[in-house]
């Protein structure tokens, strides 16, 4: 009996764990693929919406290591300067891809994106877009150094409790089952 209900036990906390870690790992999903455009794709807006592309990226949030997928035919995506932007017009492109389907760019940083068409006059009737990426979010200051009327040792004791989440995992593993 003694073997059963400490199997139970094992088997409850492992569950739980395991939920935990699911849960946490889905909290920290690092990055997103974005279809440029939506389901038109990077292609000729009407005439009337030369900001269709641009309307897009303002209605998105992106982030460091997310993904821009451009689908298109006949087509090409220069990332440019801003210079280059406002001309519509690149003979040194930053990047460059005519893959049509498979076109991905990676956003490596935070701060403005320049992309263009590479086909002549496709820039001009609005296949560009601006994109920007969001500083990465920043974890909260430490704590003040101690004031010359603490002593030494309360640093020690304030963050004392503080463990790294793998640490806290292990240990809570080894209060559990050992």
């Amino acid at each position: 009996m003694a073997s059963a209900n400490s199997f139970f036990k094992c088997s409850f906390f492992f569950y739980y764990f395991c939920l935990f870690s699911i849960v946490l790992h889905l909290s920290t999903v690092t990055s997103v693929e974005f279809e440029v455009g939506g389901d038109k794709g990077w292609s000729i807006p009407p005439s009337k919406d030369k900001e269709l592309f641009n309307d897009w990226a303002s209605k998105n949030r992106f982030k460091i290591n997310d993904t821009l997928r451009f689908s298109f035919k006949k087509d090409s995506v220069m990332e440019v300067t801003e210079a280059e932007y406002e001309k519509c017009r690149s003979s040194h492109p930053i990047f460059y891809s005519n893959n049509g389907e498979d076109t991905r760019f990676r956003l490596d940083r935070s701060g403005l994106f320049y992309f263009i068409s590479g086909v002549s006059g496709h820039c001009e009737r609005g296949v560009k877009m601006i994109i920007k990426v969001l500083e990465p979010e920043t974890p909260p200051s430490p704590s003040p150094p101690p004031s010359h009327h603490e002593s030494a040792a309360a640093p020690l004791l304030l963050h004392h409790h503080q463990l790294p989440l793998p640490s806290f995992i292990f240990s809570l593993f080894w209060a559990i089952f050992m």
